[in-house]
């Protein structure tokens, strides 16, 4: 049975500095500020870790959808971790949407050279993606990152799709049946999110093949969301990073995602987008239930003329 409680990452330089810990993402661009890296390096920051940011790639995309990706050449991906991690102390590892098989393969090979720091993965959706593309990048995924991770991230429908396409069963496979796949290809640890219950609620799990090590409910949103995901991971990680055991991280991760999507807001037409912020806002001044304005005016500021003289 696997350890519910893996030994915390080392921060004896970071405490040594004075610095927080540190958590390399590998994720792409997201213009919308919903997932991506905006929303690594936020939610990382919001939990009190240094984010360190490595761009995998971009996403064309709005506040609604998806509709394209550029992902960056592999050799640039390398160079950028590889760069910094001579630097600087990395405790955990994210990562996000690689991209292309290609740059999975390079990241698996970056992970692998640092095999004692701990790897948290989130998969995201690829619907939007052509299907042969997804189906490759899934194999890539599956075959060279998965056995270099400690907890795999995600919702209980992408997983199930993804870990068990030949499922058969009556019922929905349970956390504890998406971690007995994850295992087989080398993971220790899953957090489902996302798992269907009566009366509109949702059940989060952090399993094993043998145990559930412990789960969150929640009740429904009936907003749509984008970026939740990212998020979770994200704060899973830095809270990893910070030397949190996995329980309490996970428990932790799932509460900060609860109060990021009930201060999520609405930017554009699309989704709304967590607020990964939330404890930032001055008191009354958080968008309101609708995620529509906030209720207090902005304040004005006067700015002197530019005296500049041509």
């Amino acid at each position: 049975m696997a350890n519910p409680n893996p030994p915390s990452p080392s921060t004896e330089s970071t405490e040594e500095a004075g610095g927080p810990a540190c958590v390399m993402v590998f994720n792409a661009s997201d213009p919308s500020g919903a997932g991506g890296l905006a929303a690594d390096v936020t939610a990382v920051a919001s939990v009190g870790a240094h984010p360190l940011p490595v761009v995998t790639g971009a996403y064309v995309r709005d506040t609604a959808e998806v509709f394209d990706h550029f992902a960056l050449d592999e050799d640039a991906v390398a160079q950028q971790a590889r760069t910094i991690l001579e630097d600087v102390p990395v405790q955990v590892f994210k990562v996000g949407f690689l991209g292309s098989p290609e740059t999975v393969s390079t990241v698996a090979e970056i992970a692998a050279d640092y095999a004692d720091v701990p790897l948290v993965a989130y998969m995201p959706s690829l619907s939007w993606w052509d299907e042969g593309l997804a189906d490759l990048y899934l194999d890539a995924f599956r075959e060279l990152m998965l056995p270099q991770t400690t907890v795999l991230v995600g919702n209980h429908s992408t997983l199930w799709r993804w870990l068990l396409p030949d499922w058969s069963a009556d019922r929905s496979p349970t956390a504890r049946d998406l971690a007995k796949a994850a295992a087989d290809v080398g993971v220790p640890y899953v957090l489902v999110t996302g798992v269907p219950l009566p009366d509109q609620f949702v059940d989060n799990v952090l399993a094993t093949p043998q145990a559930v090590l412990g789960s969150q409910k929640f009740e429904r949103f009936d907003a749509m969301f984008a970026g939740a995901g990212d998020t979770l991971s994200a704060a899973l990680a830095a809270l990893l990073a910070g030397g949190t055991d996995l329980a309490t991280a996970a428990t932790e991760a799932l509460g900060y995602l609860d109060q990021c999507l009930g201060g999520g807001f609405r930017p554009g037409m699309g989704h709304v987008i967590p607020d990964r912020m939330f404890w930032a806002q001055p008191e009354g001044d958080a968008a309101g239930e609708d995620g529509g304005e906030p209720t207090t005016s902005v304040p004005t500021f006067d700015m002197p003329a530019h005296d500049t003289k041509h």
